[in-house]
């Protein structure tokens, strides 16, 4: 057995299915936030000339994902309140564009909320129905997709975007790496 100390976003080296996918989802939360930290408002709306991305954007649209992908396509329900004033009729990219227009300060908060809750909500519905359990998601011919399904869409879209946010971050202020510094917190 080993004493080495594992930072608290490092997924299992040996557990169960669950385990494992949840660790790596958290892993890849870690990850993007860490590369998302400590920006003021003008460095979160910096953009690479070849594109329109930016740090604000993906953090509020990974915000939005978090939501969508727990308590619309897991749990069934509806987007929590705080999405209400969204402006998505008729802009597919509103989250994108519309991070520009909130605060460093809000839109980190924004982000840190929607992890909480999504992991309460994946949490649950993991203990009450495994990740064979069916989604809230049903198909044109009835079948319903398993809460596996919806969390290995969440865990690829965390990945293209930690991706994106790699160039982005780099171009803001040179910052690169792949996981948090050990003392990261």
């Amino acid at each position: 057995m080993s004493d080495r100390v594992y930072p608290p976003w490092e997924p299992p080296f040996a557990g169960t299915e669950t385990e494992h996918l949840l660790g790596s989802l958290d892993r890849l939360r870690a990850t993007f936030r860490w590369k998302a930290d400590a920006l003021d408002a003008e460095q979160l709306t910096t953009r690479m000339p070849s594109s329109t991305l930016t740090v604000g954007g993906l953090l509020k649209h990974l915000a939005a994902q978090e939501d969508y992908a727990s308590s619309v396509k897991v749990a069934g329900g509806e987007l929590p309140p705080v999405w209400n004033d969204n402006g998505w009729d008729g802009d597919d990219d509103w989250e994108f564009t519309s991070a520009a227009e909130q605060s460093a300060e809000q839109l980190y908060a924004l982000y840190d909320a929607a992890v909480d809750r999504s992991r309460a909500v994946i949490r649950a519905a993991v203990e009450a129905r495994g990740l064979d359990g069916d989604s809230g998601v049903t198909l044109d011919d009835g079948t319903k997709a398993s809460v596996r399904r919806i969390l290995f869409d969440l865990l690829e879209e965390y990945g293209r975007h930690t991706g994106h946010l790699d160039l982005v971050r780099e171009a803001v202020d040179g910052r690169t790496g792949e996981d948090p510094p050990s003392d990261w917190p």
